[in-house]
């Protein structure tokens, strides 16, 4: 039988930590006066509270090492109860949301989704956008350690390929989580504090340049205003894009950049089939623009770039409605959606690296067919890869696809049109953010659909930030029969 202590000692530990967190918000509501705080500080002392308690009642297991079955449930549990002490802040402060509303922009936050149902950014106290920002700054953090560390462990979704490059330095063996997350947490603290530094000097308000450099480095896209960034010049803009990139390529190899060492960040496969598909991608909406007349020079070039920036990466942001754009730029940034950045990454959705080993393996099996007796191997980097890579990859696209299906029909059933429900299905199990059309689309929000909708969407933005498969073996009888 499975040991939950050690499951609610992590749990406790990480509801205590979020409870902390709620401290900074409160603290910039009582410099500016804005008579807020007394949200953030009851949120916070029952938050703290809940999370000392369950930590102190499972304290007699936390000597022992975590089973795979309780990794399993660490993993699954702190992104699913965590959203519901982070929504506190929204339930008692400014917005006055319901749990329903309140859990699903906690969820949006801590999974750095984007996606909101909250109106009238523009006039939010500083405590709540600054509350956002923590949020998705936090999840952004922390999807890295557990991309890194614990899902190659779990095999999920082909992960495990990276099980040995995320501890190897040019050839020196880094010890296990707590080294790596050090570094990692070293990195994301120095990109935030220069994206911060660059977005000031670019011209953004002081709050303004931290809340957002938060948002941007954890591709999570919630931003301080409802026009997001289309109120912000050409100079934020490109800031803006410039550490999207950067926060979507693997934070190992600026790990191994430390250790003294670039040639991993320009040999990396990953980071060169991104860039090529990011070109293309670009390339030709910057055409379409440009010969539509929708966008011509310059303006076309940063609308195609910050927008497609974005939506591969997750983040979110928007710079224009490219819902204007017309039917074939607004597919094609559907599809784009659904590539993602790099693995080992803040970015979200399938992942660059699951394409290259479908192409590999396609690729393999059609020369398998012209000469059956040749002996083809998939290769990834140079190396072969096993067969066990292959199907968890396999088993990852194919959960994926079922799941958009089915939550897409699951939405319909709620009374959503059929471009509403598939696009916001996409958003929600790709954690990208705004989906299509007037309701959802860049110029709109979720606080529209209807509860039954919301919860949907809330629950699928979890499956999608833990690889699907960390969430689905939960519901298999032989798990907890191990």
């Amino acid at each position: 039988m499975i040991d939950f202590r050690p499951v609610g000692y992590v749990i406790g530990l990480m509801l205590a930590t979020l409870g902390a967190a709620m401290l900074v918000p409160l603290g910039f509501d009582l410099a500016a006066g804005n008579g807020h705080w007394p949200a953030f500080l009851e949120a916070s002392v029952l938050t703290s509270l809940v999370g000392a308690a369950l930590a102190i009642a499972c304290s007699n297991a936390k000597s022992q090492g975590l089973t795979i079955q309780q990794t399993f449930l660490v993993t699954t549990g702190i992104w699913a109860v965590l959203p519901a002490f982070g929504a506190l802040p929204f339930m008692n402060g400014a917005t006055a949301a319901n749990f329903t509303d309140a859990y699903f922009e906690a969820m949006s936050g801590l999974t750095t989704t984007g996606s909101t149902v909250i109106t009238g950014l523009d006039t939010l106290p500083e405590g709540l956008l600054l509350w956002r920002a923590i949020l998705q700054w936090l999840g952004g953090i922390g999807i890295i350690v557990v991309a890194m560390v614990f899902l190659p462990e779990l095999r999920v979704g082909g992960m495990q390929i990276f099980r040995a490059e995320a501890f190897d330095t040019m050839g020196k063996i880094l010890p296990r989580a707590t080294e790596i997350a050090g570094r990692i947490s070293v990195i994301y603290v120095g990109l935030t504090v220069a994206c911060t530094v660059a977005y000031y000097a670019a011209g953004m308000e002081g709050f303004d340049a931290m809340s957002h450099a938060m948002t941007t480095l954890a591709t999570g896209g919630m931003a301080n205003y409802d026009a997001s960034f289309a109120m912000y010049g050409a100079g934020i803009q490109y800031v803006c894009i410039t550490f999207m990139i950067l926060s979507a390529l693997p934070y190992v190899r600026y790990v191994q950049l430390m250790a003294g060492t670039a040639a991993p960040l320009w040999r990396d496969s990953q980071i060169r089939a991104f860039f090529a598909v990011l070109g293309v991608a670009v390339a030709g909406l910057t055409l379409w623009l440009w010969a539509t007349g929708i966008a011509p020079g310059e303006e076309g070039l940063r609308g195609a770039l910050f927008n497609t920036v974005s939506i591969i990466t997750g983040a979110g942001f928007s710079s224009t409605d490219y819902m204007l754009w017309g039917a074939l730029p607004v597919t094609a940034i559907f599809f784009i959606g659904l590539i993602g950045g790099c693995s080992g990454s803040t970015t979200c959705s399938v992942k660059i690296f699951r394409y290259q080993l479908l192409f590999a393996a396609v690729n393999a099996q059609i020369r398998r067919i012209h000469s059956p007796h040749g002996v083809f191997t998939p290769r990834y980097e140079g190396r072969a890869v096993d067969d066990d890579v292959l199907n968890s990859v396999m088993s990852f696209f194919l959960f994926f696809i079922v799941s958009l299906g089915v939550l897409s029909v699951l939405l319909g059933f709620t009374g959503l049109d059929f471009i509403t429900a598939l696009s916001g299905a996409a958003t929600a199990l790709g954690n990208i953010g705004p989906g299509l059309g007037p309701e959802i689309g860049p110029a709109g929000n979720f606080g529209g659909l209807n509860d039954a909708a919301k919860w949907l969407l809330s629950i699928a933005m979890l499956i999608g930030r833990l690889e699907l498969l960390v969430v689905f073996v939960l519901f298999t009888v032989a798990f907890w029969r191990a």
